[in-house]
């Protein structure tokens, strides 16, 4: 293998629809999640790989790693490709479980095209218990306020391909983070 596998990865069908990623158990050691590097290639990847997403497979283990980085047990459910692959969207949503038990919804998605080879885009859903005003100033202060997408959710700007969205959730609040990668 090319690195020693920071999680191990098991690949099932799930009713002919789409394929889960999970931790393998029964006898095999599985290693504490560490910030990999950039260039450790994860189960994620692997699996696009023999899924036929090759043109994307760098750019998938860029993303994958930084959602991944400093947690256990994160797990993908890879949308499944067709005939002609390594041309089609590639996409898979993330389950990142927290320290506090809590858990954090990913997606990401990955085309190959012309001018870089592979443009990924991911989200982040997380919900907090505080209201957005107050999730706003404290968690995303250093960001260049946006306004409001129309009447409620409140932007934060990180720059021309990343923003954070705040949305009122009952008496807390859902943020959801957005970012191309090109």
């Amino acid at each position: 293998m090319l690195q020693k596998i920071i999680f191990i990865f098991t690949i099932a069908a799930i009713v002919g629809l789409a394929f889960i990623i999970s931790p393998a158990t029964a006898g095999e050691k599985q290693t504490s999640a560490q910030k990999p590097s950039a260039s450790a290639v994860n189960g994620i990847t692997e699996a696009a790989v023999r899924a036929g997403a090759l043109t994307c497979a760098s750019r998938i283990n860029q993303v994958t790693n930084f959602l991944i980085a400093g947690t256990q047990d994160a797990r993908a459910l890879i949308f499944p490709l067709t005939n002609s692959a390594d041309n089609q969207l590639f996409s898979l949503s993330m389950e990142i479980p927290l320290k506090d038990s809590s858990s954090v919804y990913a997606s990401a998605s990955f085309s190959a095209n012309e001018a870089n080879g592979c443009t990924g885009m991911y989200e982040t859903v997380a919900y907090w218990p505080q209201k957005c005003a107050e999730v706003s100033e404290k968690n995303f202060g250093s960001l260049k306020k946006g306004g409001t997408l129309s009447k409620n959710i409140i932007v934060r700007n990180s720059g021309e391909s990343t923003k954070i969205f705040l949305m009122p959730a009952g008496t807390g609040c859902v943020s959801i983070k957005k970012e191309i990668v090109r």
